[in-house]
């Protein structure tokens, strides 16, 4: 699948969205949801991000999201892929930084779609 096919897909769960203005997990949230995505933030470490709810796993999500944009290290995404894989959640977007070889060998194994790139770039 290409950016362009992910890009066209409307709820997303951003995976490591946070607080801090400053770092991508926020910059990124903030650019899906002023784009018009339905986005929900994944991270046991809130309770809300920019106001919204806040939620620990994509297991508790409301809403099963058609892509996950993932903003945590290889160790962290590694149970991510495994639940979204379980959900049936197949599009993954990974951002620069977020993935090793390790990681991308599972989520092959999991025939789960990926495309690799920055959101923020590709949402100019």
């Amino acid at each position: 699948m290409t950016e362009e096919q992910m890009l066209e897909k409307k709820v997303w769960a951003v995976v490591g969205a946070n607080q801090d203005p400053e770092k991508y997990g926020n910059k990124i949230y903030k650019k899906l949801k002023n784009s018009g995505y339905e986005v929900y933030p994944v991270n046991p470490g809130y309770e809300t991000v920019e106001g919204d709810k806040c939620y620990k796993d994509l297991s508790s999500l409301p809403k099963k999201p058609e892509v996950i944009d993932m903003v945590v290290s290889p160790k962290i995404g590694k149970s991510v892929i495994e639940e979204a894989a379980k959900l049936g959640i197949k599009n993954i977007w990974l951002q620069p930084g977020t993935y090793n070889d390790e990681l991308l060998k599972r989520i092959n194994e999991l025939e789960l779609d990926t495309v690799m790139a920055c959101v923020l770039v590709a949402l100019r």
